[in-house]
């Protein structure tokens, strides 16, 4: 029988992951600009793509979600499509093409994107058992 002092805390659920490929992309890009971030506004254009930007350069505040790091990299949505993602896992991968020029994988000729799958019943369960995500840095 497993004493309380082995017992460990849940693992709060994930939000949002990469694929291998979006990965190795980003390991590169920060070699290049150093530490980066993920933020996915929702706009117009590419806006609902996960845009890339060296830390720092884009401002979060109240209105943007923190869903959590992929690859060690923050990942922030603004508050008004979380509203319509905040029953979805996201996983940011990229493919060929251009995206917008104000992402730093844009000269790359590569892009990042979302592809995205409902979470489950218990998933949908255990998220709300945690809560909302922070809003602004973390």
């Amino acid at each position: 029988m497993a004493s309380a002092e082995g017992a460990t805390a849940p693992r709060r659920l994930e939000r949002v992951a990469i694929t291998p490929q979006a990965a190795a992309l980003l390991r590169r890009l920060e070699a290049l600009h150093g530490p980066l971030m993920f933020h996915q506004s929702g706009g117009c254009c590419d806006g609902s793509s996960p845009m890339c930007y060296p830390r720092g350069e884009f401002k979060v505040g109240g209105s943007d979600v923190f869903l959590g790091t992929v690859a060690g990299t923050p990942f922030y949505m603004s508050a008004s499509q979380y509203a319509y993602w905040k029953h979805t896992h996201l996983t940011v991968d990229v493919v060929k093409g251009r995206g917008s020029g104000f992402s730093v994988e844009a000269p790359e000729g590569v892009r990042f994107l979302i592809r995205s799958r409902l979470f489950t019943d218990d998933e949908l369960q255990q998220l709300a058992a945690e809560g909302d995500p922070p809003r602004g840095a973390p």
